[in-house]
């Protein structure tokens, strides 16, 4: 019986769909031209992770610094993407006031399960953002 646990267990942790669902990995944000791309952002999230990541994007260069995002992405993403070796500063206000949060290197398919405050979240409430890559 203890030979079969090891063995249930790889089976279980392999029929468990990937917290990246469809978005892209972070080393994957290249231009078709092959430049880096810093961040990129998205407006459609869902509950199935294999269902984020989707609809309009918004390609973030590194050394982007925009304290107030275009009028049609002001609250709107609610997935993002970090490439390598980057890191995206995002806050709440337009002009970078109001609570702030940085996101590291990876993916985060779904941005209601990063707080913002007691009562907020992530989603719909990204009004400006910095982006550095290293």
């Amino acid at each position: 019986m203890s030979s079969l646990c090891p063995l249930l267990l790889a089976l279980a942790l392999a029929a468990i769909p990937s917290a990246q669902g469809a978005c892209p990995v972070p080393g994957d944000l290249k231009k078709p031209d092959g430049t880096r791309t810093c961040a990129r952002l998205y407006d459609k999230s869902d509950p199935y992770y294999d269902n984020c990541c989707r609809g309009a994007e918004l390609s973030v260069e590194p050394g982007a610094d925009l304290p107030f995002l275009p009028s049609d992405w002001a609250n709107t993403a609610s997935s993002l993407v970090v490439a390598q070796r980057c890191e995206l500063t995002v806050w709440s206000h337009p002009g970078k006031s109001g609570k702030t949060r940085k996101f590291s290197a990876g993916t985060y398919p779904r941005l209601e399960e990063y707080r913002r405050g007691i009562f907020g979240d992530w989603s719909n409430s990204i009004s400006g953002l910095y982006c550095k890559c290293y």
